[in-house]
């Protein structure tokens, strides 16, 4: 659709929708929608470039792991609780343990499929550990990157996934911050059970 630019942008929420064309790469894309719920789209520049949120409902882990819906390995459990990621993302609760606890088994179960399926041995450790775990991967598959930019942000997301059953989180900021951080190792991940994976370090 061609961009009216008589419209009153004052009206207007923005929202961010990227979309897949099987390769990881997204358009991505902006939503101008008024009070009357009329949308107008058009496409920016070309660019990796997630889905943020849309309607306020996010939906983001679930795309990336679009993949491995209801596949009965540990990518297809790594697929729930990306979901259950998203759902959280759509309820009013404050407290980020539960989404924590999540975003971290949605990581070290993706690692543990990579392992499974990737690595010399075909197996992993039992390490709960994402840390760790990354460790093993890039000791034991041609999985390459830069391990000392994530250790701090993974040590973060594992420490709070372990105390989320009786504690509320009470360094939500710094939750967020490592979940920015790790978003780029989930993409980095996929890309590498994609076969796309040249980083060399």
């Amino acid at each position: 659709m061609i961009w009216d630019s008589s419209l009153d942008l004052k009206n207007y929420k923005t929202f961010n929708l990227c979309c897949d064309n099987n390769s990881w790469k997204f358009i991505k894309l902006t939503f101008y929608e008024n009070i009357n719920n009329k949308k107008i789209i058009f496409p920016l520049t070309p660019q990796e470039h997630y889905v943020l949120k849309i309607n306020n409902a996010y939906f983001m882990y679930k795309e990336k792991f679009k993949k491995f819906e209801n596949i009965e390995n540990l990518g297809g459990k790594a697929w729930e609780h990306a979901v259950a990621i998203d759902v959280l993302k759509n309820t009013d609760i404050k407290d980020s343990s539960l989404e924590c606890f999540h975003y971290q088994q949605m990581i070290e179960l993706f690692i543990k499929h990579l392992l499974e399926t990737r690595s010399k041995f075909g197996s992993y450790s039992k390490t709960h550990k994402l840390q760790k775990l990354l460790e093993e991967l890039i000791s034991t598959t041609d999985f390459k990157t830069d391990k000392t930019k994530y250790f701090m942000a993974l040590q973060v997301i594992t420490v709070c996934a372990e105390e989320y059953r009786y504690n509320f989180l009470i360094d939500n900021k710094g939750y967020k911050q490592s979940v920015k951080i790790c978003d780029q190792l989930v993409d980095e991940l996929l890309n590498f059970e994609q076969g796309d994976n040249v980083n060399s370090f």
